[in-house]
């Protein structure tokens, strides 16, 4: 099983029937299995923080909702997750390519890396960092968590977990 079915398979069996993606080259294949998917509602954003409004409005439309994005919008995002998803206690998985780590091929991508993990923790979004493909092992436990607590949470996925760069 690829790992883009695995992680789709878990939003599934957490009964997530909401997700919202802005486009993404390593979370390509994750999209793409979201978009295929008939118990999924597949609605593309253009904006993080938009796509973060339409999973407010699918949870208060009674659909669990995730979110599927680059950590480089985490900045943006960062109004809708204090005073809408955190304010009303929405539970928000949110998948994010943690792009800017060692070997990136795109300087500016670095910038945000940098901030991606503080800003996070000063909001007090959990936040769980996936290196290996074995990591995914913990989806279910997170996504678990996140409907559990009624907390958005953070999962970033790098580079070494999509498999580098093109590079190796």
């Amino acid at each position: 099983m690829s790992i883009h079915s695995r992680i789709v398979n878990d939003l599934v069996a957490n009964g997530i029937s909401f997700v919202t993606t802005v486009p993404c080259k390593q979370l390509a294949g994750v999209i793409d299995e979201v978009d295929r998917r008939p118990e999924i509602m597949h609605v593309p954003s253009n904006k993080e923080d938009e796509g973060m409004g339409l999973c407010a409005g699918a949870f208060m439309g009674g659909k669990k909702p995730a979110i599927i994005m680059q950590n480089t919008a985490i900045g943006v995002t960062i109004n809708t997750l204090a005073t809408l998803t955190q304010f009303y206690r929405m539970p928000l998985p949110m998948l994010i390519s943690y792009r800017g780590e060692l070997r990136e091929p795109v300087a500016c991508q670095v910038e945000m890396a940098v901030h991606t993990k503080a800003l996070l923790a000063q909001l007090n979004i959990p936040t769980y960092h996936f290196h290996w493909q074995k990591d995914v092992e913990e989806l279910d436990n997170i996504l678990k968590y996140t409907f559990m607590s009624n907390k958005p949470v953070a999962i970033l996925t790098d580079a070494n977990f999509w498999g580098g760069y093109g590079d190796q």
